[in-house]
């Protein structure tokens, strides 16, 4: 299954359904059916989305600390992070804030 994000703003964004769902999770949405983010709600979407990156790179930091101490393998590096998956949606929000536009997803 495939997320379709569209917004009048700009092109479509299409994730894979893990990466969607986690996106929607993230965002307090349900992940099940059809929805929207209003153009009032992207300022808070766009900050959800980044603390939410910033909290990934701190555990993965987190992770790497305590794998050296225990002389043991890092976390894999060349993992694709949330900052890479959510990139392409949070462009679209900001685009869609500019244009004072929704993003509408299952439709």
């Amino acid at each position: 299954m495939l997320y379709r994000f569209k917004s009048k703003a700009s092109g479509d964004v299409v994730m894979l359904q893990p990466n969607g769902k986690q996106l929607l999770e993230i965002l307090g949405k349900d992940p099940a059916g059809p929805g929207i983010i209003l153009p009032e709600q992207i300022p808070a979407a766009i900050k959800t989305l980044q603390d939410a990156v910033f909290e990934e790179e701190a555990e993965l930091q987190r992770e790497i600390q305590e794998a050296l101490a225990r002389e043991e393998d890092t976390p894999d590096p060349d993992r694709i992070t949330l900052r890479v998956r959510v990139a392409p949606f949070i462009d679209l929000l900001q685009h869609s804030l500019r244009e004072h536009t929704e993003i509408i997803w299952g439709v």
